[in-house]
């Protein structure tokens, strides 16, 4: 089984940029509302089915001028678990709660998981859950609140169903994939590509099971699964990947909070609703608590950028 991989003291600037490379795929995950909205009326299962082919298609493809790649897929099963379980459950679990629950406070307890990775990953090797990270992530949470809700009042109106239960149960799940990858940190992100494929088997079976399909009828609606699929859900889950195993992770789970905040804006922006009061709090509630989080982080690049006092 691969050891888990401790993190480099010595390489700020590599943690940094890994950082930020699974920051990049939350900026990608912004856009899953609109491309899933210009879909149309594609069946969630069927949809997914889609989608995570041409993600895992996205990797795969690049083993045609790294064929020796391929190779990494030989992982133990415990890789392999965890990595199912991350995407394929996640994302089934996920689609029947937002169906079983009303889809905002699914979404909501859903949104759990950046929480939960910053506890979380306060168990991992050389991690140490401080006071900053904890008041940035529950910052970011306030914000996701705010804008999920426009800023109305929190409640389960109409009692506890089964899919708040399993809203939280994909909170578990997610946040679990993320830290856990760390253990992992030797495996390469090739085997995303697998992880992909599998999910997208899954989903067909689903889909044939439970939906009729509906195949796109317009050119827009092609394309906004062709994007989908290679983007948010195909480059997106390798730089998740990337960056919960070599950078800051407790940085990234208060950075993740800016996901639903970057999804309204792009809505709005692409003419699907109207603005309102509450993607400005949760702006500044979300980018507050991200900048607390990224404190060590920050200091810890402008104290390498300073230039040296003279002797």
């Amino acid at each position: 089984m691969p050891k888990a991989r401790k993190p480099h003291a010595g390489a700020p600037m590599t943690r940094t940029f890994s950082t930020l490379v699974g920051f990049a795929a939350i900026l990608t995950w912004s856009f899953l509302a609109l491309l899933s909205t210009a879909a149309g009326g594609v069946p969630p299962f069927q949809l997914a089915a889609m989608t995570f082919s041409l993600g895992g298609l996205v990797g795969a493809a690049s083993w045609l001028y790294r064929p020796q790649a391929i190779k990494t897929l030989r992982q133990p099963w415990p890789v392999w678990a965890l990595g199912v379980s991350g995407l394929c459950i996640y994302h089934c679990a996920y689609f029947f709660a937002i169906q079983s629950a009303p889809p905002v406070e699914a979404s909501l307890i859903a949104y759990l998981w950046p929480l939960l990775i910053v506890v979380f990953a306060a168990f991992l090797p050389g991690e140490r859950l401080r006071v900053h990270h904890l008041a940035g992530v529950l910052l970011g949470l306030a914000g996701a609140v705010i804008v999920i809700t426009r800023g109305g009042a929190v409640g389960l109106a109409e009692g506890i169903r089964p899919g708040h239960g399993i809203a939280l149960f994909c909170a578990f799940v997610w946040s679990a994939y993320s830290v856990l990858s760390r253990r992992f940190g030797a495996v390469p992100t090739d085997v995303v590509a697998g992880y992909c494929l599998i999910t997208a088997a899954v989903a067909l079976v689903l889909h044939l099971a439970l939906e009729t399909t509906v195949l796109p009828q317009t050119a827009t609606q092609w394309t906004a699964i062709a994007v989908l699929g290679t983007i948010p859900l195909g480059a997106g889950f390798y730089a998740w990947d990337w960056g919960c195993k070599h950078g800051d992770i407790m940085v990234l789970g208060a950075l993740s909070y800016a996901a639903p905040l970057f999804s309204t804006v792009v809505l709005l922006l692409a003419g699907y609703g109207a603005y309102h009061w509450s993607v400005a709090a949760a702006c500044v509630l979300i980018t507050a608590g991200a900048l607390i989080a990224a404190k060590d982080m920050l200091l810890r690049q402008r104290a390498i950028a300073a230039p040296s006092a003279p002797r």
